[in-house]
């Protein structure tokens, strides 16, 4: 192997050119988020299309291209992704009546796209333009043209893909998030596009993983505090629940307050030992709600209650269930 090159740059640099970087970037997005009519457009235009959203691209504007057609198939809108220099070796055939084509090119007079604006236009494919050249062959192809603001790439050449590949990540992601939102997607869709992966885990319905029934540590107001005990012990929570009669839940007991009335527990009830207006779960919440309400209150079990009958007892979370889910 070659002997490793010299290289000890002064950290104070380095921070300042990765900060001019970042700054510059950051402005230009900024900048972006000042939308007008062509952003509705294109969202219109996406939304009422019966075939896929085809994203096109080349170089780096095509990875994001990618990137863009595949978000968009994980938040509802059927897409996929046309490379335009494998357009030209047979893969136009991707096109279809019926479609939307998005291109993808920051000059927007990339000769490839020639070939594939001649095969969209011949289908009658409406084409929606990302680029930052109003006066290039691609945006006068396009119906709706989504034009970036001029603004400097953080590459210091001022030649790199770095500040418009960014900017045209971000729209695609507020085409695909709005249109998501406008579609009614809930987190029972989003969980059943993404099953697998931590997306997956997060997302699953509590319901999906609860204790319920008679493995439910829950006792009555009156019930000896000795007895209370046991009940914790055998079901191995670290907590019970109190409950009236109609299980809502009043409060619980924990562990910590057993120890802190450790000296009264002989002649005490579960009612004198209470910790009342406990965090809970409604019925409804995902496995990362019950992770986050958990690590705010640095607690390690979780009742599950209904919305509608006034808290009422449905079920219990431990962070055991979520470590063997892998979510904790």
């Amino acid at each position: 192997m070659p002997p490793a090159r010299a290289f000890d740059p002064d950290p104070g640099c380095v921070i300042a050119m990765g900060q001019r970087a970042i700054a510059t970037v950051a402005e230009a997005l900024w900048s972006l988020a000042d939308l007008d009519q062509s952003f509705y457009d294109a969202v219109t235009l996406i939304g009422r299309t019966a075939g896929r959203t085809i994203l096109c691209g080349m170089g780096k504007s095509g990875h994001i291209a990618r990137k863009i057609a595949a978000t968009f198939m994980a938040s509802g809108t059927l897409a996929c992704f046309l490379h335009a220099a494998e357009a030209i070796h047979g893969d136009l055939g991707m096109l279809s009546r019926g479609d939307t084509l998005m291109i993808l090119s920051n000059s927007g007079d990339t000769r490839e796209f020639g070939v594939v604006i001649r095969q969209a236009s011949g289908l009658d494919i409406p084409i929606i333009a990302i680029t930052s050249n109003p006066d290039s062959a691609v945006a006068a192809s396009a119906c709706v043209a989504l034009l970036l603001p001029a603004r400097p790439e953080a590459c210091p050449f001022g030649s790199s893909p770095t500040t418009s590949t960014t900017m045209m990540l971000a729209i695609g992601d507020a085409l695909a998030m709005t249109l998501l939102q406008l579609r009614g997607l809930t987190a029972a869709d989003m969980l059943a596009l993404h099953p697998g992966g931590r997306l997956g885990l997060d997302l699953l319905p509590v319901e999906t993983f609860m204790h319920r029934g008679a493995t439910l540590p829950l006792v009555d107001p009156t019930m000896p505090m000795t007895d209370v005990v046991a009940v914790i012990g055998d079901l191995g929570f670290g907590i019970a629940g109190v409950v009236d009669e109609c299980q809502r839940l009043l409060g619980v007991i924990t562990d910590g307050d057993i120890r802190r009335h450790i000296l009264t527990l002989p002649q005490a009830t579960a009612a004198d030992v209470i910790t009342r207006t406990p965090r809970t779960l409604a019925q409804g919440a995902m496995a990362r709600d019950a992770l986050a309400n958990m690590t705010q209150g640095r607690i390690t079990a979780l009742f599950v209650v209904e919305e509608t009958s006034e808290d009422r007892v449905v079920g219990l979370i431990h962070v055991h269930d979520l470590l063997r889910l892998g979510i904790a």
